[in-house]
């Protein structure tokens, strides 16, 4: 256990918040990567947030409180292009540093409706990522508690190590132990994590990695082959999804992750369902607040992310009574006096000064300490360049950030970092053309070019 947890340790430590003049080179390639294809980054967002640390106590409040076994529940709410998807994964990252394991979700109509709780505890599974696995988690999550719970079943003198019999029914007692609130309501997560145990240790790969998938909720497993080793059947449906993640706090719980991360991002998709689908999608969401409130999910940290117009119109939480009660926040004062221990919190988007605030800093990490980059793209110049992708998308600061970014990488700093006479000012013009651009983007923009000033 002492090895795994290091790495985990270690994996924690190489994602510390730091100055920009410390960052490795391997983290900062991966930023800035994501940045010239035009992404948001999936690690290192604390290198360059911009207008966060205003909920940062209160956000680790909850992560804190939820390592204690408490749970929590946040809604963000902004325009398209104010910043949700990296506000979320910002969250994650501190969610990570904590040893919280992370689970981002994009809502979707076809792929993950909300009101199929099977599904989208699948993409939860299949999105499980911890700060030592920044992705495919599961399987190594599962693998570790097995090696915890023998472990302690050692240290507590249990069984001994050469006894192989007497310590693996040590161990299946201590599994019972631990699942016995999940077994009550959810036996088939026990039974599954049992079989896939005694398939990995007889060394039958195929069983142990179709129990594997069926813990994870995927549909198509090898069925016979479970039913004959674990004694389960069928799929996963909507109320045992419920269990299952009940089954997976408890494991990651035990094996060091006190607790777990969910974002469910894009949830305004349900405004553009059919009314059925929508009051289902609702409702399903206002069961998990329930269970959130009913303490039957210690460990859990819920956020979703929507417009405005999800959380205030007619066609979202609005339509169901009890959850708009729940969601109920007041936001006609001023946005600087935002409470950030509101269960909605706000986004208000960029202005121009945190847009070039921004540009400073992701130039900053670009130059990594080299005076001759900072110097030919000056704070002069990261304005004029902000105040140009903003005036070409209809001055809409909130929808330029994306663009803004990947300009400033990719035709600018990758420029200047590579031709020694390059003159951004004289030898650079600006354009955006419309097939770079989101839908939300195009909509503001066309097609007209632009000029740098």
């Amino acid at each position: 256990m002492t090895d795994a947890r290091a790495t985990d340790a270690r994996a924690e430590d190489a994602r510390a918040p730091g100055t920009r003049a410390q960052v490795s080179a391997v983290r900062r390639r991966e930023v800035i990567d994501a940045l010239r294809r035009g992404t948001v980054p999936r690690a290192g967002l604390d290198l360059f947030a911009v207008g966060l640390d205003r909920f940062a106590g209160a956000l680790d409040e909850d992560i804190a409180a939820v390592g204690k076994g408490g749970s929590a529940f946040r809604a963000i709410r902004g325009e398209y292009g104010s910043g949700k998807t990296f506000f979320a994964r910002w969250l994650g990252e501190r969610a990570k540093r904590a040893g919280l394991a992370v689970a981002e979700i994009q809502i979707s109509e076809t792929e993950t409706p909300l009101h199929r709780l099977e599904t989208v505890y699948r993409r939860l599974t299949e999105r499980l990522t911890t700060a030592s696995h920044p992705a495919g988690a599961l399987r190594p999550v599962i693998d570790l508690w097995f090696y915890t719970l023998e472990e302690e079943v050692l240290d507590a003198g249990q069984a001994a190590e050469d006894d192989a019999e007497g310590l693996a029914r040590a161990v299946d007692a201590l599994m019972e132990q631990r699942l016995a609130a999940v077994a009550r309501t959810t036996p088939a997560f026990a039974a599954a994590l049992r079989g896939y145990r005694k398939a990995s240790e007889s060394g039958d790969t195929a069983t142990a990695e179709a129990l594997i998938a069926w813990l994870g909720g995927q549909k198509s497993v090898a069925a016979a082959a479970v039913r004959h080793v674990a004694g389960v059947r069928g799929d996963l449906d909507h109320y045992g999804a419920l269990g299952f993640l009940q089954g997976l706090l408890t494991v990651l719980r035990d094996c060091g992750h006190p607790g777990l991360l969910v974002v469910l991002d894009e949830i305004e998709t349900l405004q553009r369902v059919r009314s059925d689908v929508r009051e289902k999608g609702l409702n399903a969401l206002r069961q998990l607040l329930d269970e959130i409130d009913g303490g039957r999910f210690p460990g859990l940290f819920l956020v979703i992310t929507g417009t405005p117009a999800f959380f205030d119109g007619r066609q979202g939480v609005q339509r169901l009574a009890p959850l708009a009660q729940r969601l109920a926040t007041d936001f006609t004062t001023d946005a600087r006096f935002d409470s950030p221990r509101a269960v909605q919190l706000r986004l208000t988007g960029f202005d121009l000064p945190k847009l070039e605030e921004l540009g400073r800093g992701v130039r900053d990490l670009y130059a990594a300490g080299s005076t001759e980059i900072t110097a030919r793209v000056d704070d002069a110049y990261i304005a004029d360049l902000a105040t140009a992708v903003t005036g070409g998308l209809g001055g809409k600061v909130g929808v330029a950030p994306r663009v803004f970014l990947r300009k400033l990488v990719a035709d600018v700093l990758d420029r200047v970092a590579e031709f020694p006479d390059f003159d951004p000012r004289r030898d650079y013009a600006l354009t955006v053309s419309a097939a770079e651009l989101t839908e939300t983007e195009r909509n503001a923009a066309g097609d007209v070019p632009l000029d740098l000033p």
